[in-house]
């Protein structure tokens, strides 16, 4: 039943680009963050914090790249990750510089390509990859998928969080091993297991932590 809640509640959130502007989808929005909020190791503040620090990010984007270029922007604990096309390592170098000025950035990763805007073919693919990741994660009953970030750029895999080192040894392994991923981009922030107690306990707003997961083997390559 708890596992049916969780992969509904992911669907609804995968689909929330599709559905936008629908009235009911704005309700189901909020109950399907709801559920992902409350298991966010982010305190609600920093999930704000991240939030606001996007669109400012995007803000500070030279004027005379913004047409030439495609620049996605993804906050994950006042870390940027920096996706997408620009024309040129000058442009590469330049957006970098004005991202790390940004209010409440602690660190810039600088995955930009350099080359032609990707077509929506290829975009469409990498969403389609993003859903794969997300939805084995849950599948793999090992680790909270709302622990993990997962954006794909180009077939390319990153994924950011705040986990345990045997919640990345899981995260990296499904990810590596689903199709149509081409490479794997880990910048997950690694916490004690006593740390993430704490802070999974203060996410579920009780005085006992939620269930650890099962303890499984996991190959290093």
């Amino acid at each position: 039943m708890k596992k049916s809640l969780i992969l509904s509640s992911l669907a609804l959130a995968l689909a929330l680009p599709v559905l936008q502007g629908c009235v009911p989808t704005m309700i189901a929005t909020g109950a399907a963050v709801g559920v992902m909020s409350i298991h966010d190791r982010r305190t609600t503040g920093t999930q704000t914090d991240d939030e606001t620090t996007e669109w400012r990010a995007k803000a500070h984007i030279p004027e005379q790249y913004r047409n030439l270029s495609r620049i996605n922007i993804t906050s994950y604990n006042h870390r940027l990750l920096l996706t997408g096309e620009v024309p040129d390592e000058t442009a590469k170098a330049a957006i970098e510089v004005e991202m790390r000025k940004v209010e409440g950035v602690r660190e810039v990763y600088n995955e930009l390509g350099i080359g032609p805007v990707s077509p929506l073919s290829s975009r469409s693919n990498d969403a389609f990859i993003d859903s794969k990741v997300k939805a084995r994660l849950v599948d793999s009953n090992q680790i909270s998928a709302n622990h993990i970030k997962v954006v794909t750029e180009r077939g390319i895999t990153y994924l950011m969080g705040i986990v345990k080192e045997r919640e990345a040894r899981v995260a990296t392994s499904v990810a590596r091993t689903t199709a149509g991923v081409r490479k794997v981009v880990n910048i997950m922030e690694i916490i004690s297991d006593s740390e993430a107690q704490r802070l999974d306990t203060q996410a579920l707003g009780s005085g006992r932590s939620a269930p650890p997961a099962q303890v499984v083997p996991v190959e290093t390559r």
